[in-house]
């Protein structure tokens, strides 16, 4: 039995990792998206059905995940998908019209 020298850290919920710069955090910090016949969509309330994968609300992030084409394989599909929604509701995030957990999802 391995016994740790310091106790184990507060859990403050699920750590994910963001597809864009691969560093992790908390699902607080993160943006759930999904893919819906071939569109990557942001899913900030985390109830679409399906695989998810996890990215911070940051355009740089965005931008790496696509530069390494992340998307197809977090989610597990064939192919190219479009990301046009979710650039969209980043640039909103951002630019501070919409909290990035009161968004609402695609296909609601």
């Amino acid at each position: 039995m391995v016994r740790r020298s310091e106790p184990a850290p507060p859990s403050t919920g699920p750590i994910r990792t963001c597809v864009g710069c691969r560093a992790k955090a908390s699902d607080s910090e993160l943006l759930r998206v999904v893919a819906r016949d071939e569109i990557v969509v942001p899913d900030p309330r985390r109830g679409l059905p399906g695989r998810g994968a996890w990215l911070h609300p940051d355009p740089a992030c965005l931008r790496a995940a696509e530069r390494r084409r992340a998307f197809p394989r977090a989610l597990r599909v064939q192919g190219a998908l479009d990301l046009a929604v979710l650039t969209a509701h980043l640039e909103s995030v951002t630019a501070g019209d919409v909290p990035p957990r009161e968004a609402p999802a695609a296909d609601e």
